[in-house]
């Protein structure tokens, strides 16, 4: 009796240490690598990812349709906004004119093409809107600098900032179009930021005029060569910041994976969201203005004290992850994952 007894206290200590799952699997109909993810409501959401690959939910997730866009079918659609009153955007990422930016208005039966990288070296990574019409994409280096067209009509056009924005990036500086977080913006302000890795150091890049100009600075986050850096970033308020990254040919590698800023961006100071880990992505909730949830192959981790200490919660790999509102999110990752938020963790 004493032994059953002290496997039952095993077991039961293992299930407490576990991290309770958060996420609740969907059925996507889809086998693409997913890094796309926007969720509009509690009903509502979007996903993309490889080989044209759009995704949309108009019930909770119970059921994904498969969007079709006229000449994306082979596009690698890496990001997906939707505005205020509706109005959907993806971007896809690819060498030259395989970045591109759709648009549609009536969710998704129709979609016109608002944009081609023009630039043969170019490549897209991410976009990002303040509100209904001011937004801004940001692309690898063209010629020594990022490049970050804006758009003020709601994504209708697309034009670059004015000269001298942007400051030379070092050689082999890039931003990862890995979850469309490498960007944010912060709604009701004029601030927006980027990250970088692949060069000798990560960088913040900032911006306080909405895309019109960007000051960088060095983020303690190591780099050092092309799959190495940071990843993503979010703002809670205009002063508090967290990035994560890590190296993602190396996803369990014990290195530092998340850095945390109190002055908006200027300064940076290592914050380890877990002593192993690669995270691809990292984003606010609305409606809890303390917590961060970041994702990556390695699973799931949750801070509720603005990103000073981190807990794991689930092992599910993920790319991306989007929330509406304190209960209501989807996480998407390879092979067509798409999962959506449960309860909060435990």
């Amino acid at each position: 009796m004493g032994q059953v007894i002290a496997l039952l206290l095993a077991a039961a200590a293992a299930a407490a240490s576990a991290p309770a799952s958060v996420w609740t699997p969907q059925t996507s109909g889809s086998t693409a690598e997913l890094r796309g993810v926007a969720v509009y409501d509690s009903g509502r959401a979007w996903a993309t990812g490889a080989d044209g690959t759009v995704l949309r939910t108009r019930d909770a997730g119970k059921s994904w349709k498969k969007i079709a866009i006229p000449g994306g079918e082979k596009l690698d659609f890496r990001d997906v906004e939707v505005l205020p009153h509706g109005p959907v955007l993806v971007l896809s990422a690819g060498p030259g004119d395989l970045s591109r930016i759709y648009r549609s208005t009536d969710d998704g039966k129709t979609w016109t093409l608002v944009y081609t990288n023009p630039d043969k070296d170019g490549f897209y990574d991410a976009m990002a809107f303040w509100d209904d019409k001011n937004g801004v994409v940001v692309g690898d280096p063209v010629t020594g600098r990022f490049v970050t067209p804006l758009t003020s009509d709601g994504g209708l056009t697309w034009a670059p900032p004015p000269p001298g924005a942007m400051s030379q990036a070092f050689e082999g500086e890039g931003a990862f179009a890995a979850s469309g977080t490498c960007l944010t913006v912060l709604k009701g302000t004029r601030q927006g930021w980027f990250v970088t890795g692949g060069a000798r150091m990560s960088r913040v890049f900032r911006t306080v005029d909405q895309g019109r100009s960007w000051s960088s600075g060095p983020n303690p986050q190591p780099a050092g060569n092309p799959s190495s850096g940071l990843f993503s970033v979010a703002f809670l308020d205009a002063k508090t910041g967290f990035a994560v990254g890590g190296n993602y040919k190396e996803p369990a590698l014990a290195a530092l994976n998340g850095t945390r800023s109190e002055d908006g961006g200027r300064t940076w100071k290592p914050a380890p969201v877990s002593e192993s880990g690669f995270f691809s992505a990292v984003v606010t909730v609305k409606g809890l203005p303390a917590r961060l949830v970041a994702v990556g192959p390695t699973g799931t981790a949750v801070s509720d004290d603005r990103g000073l200490t981190w807990k794991k919660i689930d092992d599910t790999p993920l790319n991306a992850v989007s929330f509406s509102g304190p209960d209501v999110g989807w996480a998407v990752g390879p092979k067509g994952t798409i999962v959506r938020f449960t309860s909060s963790p435990r």
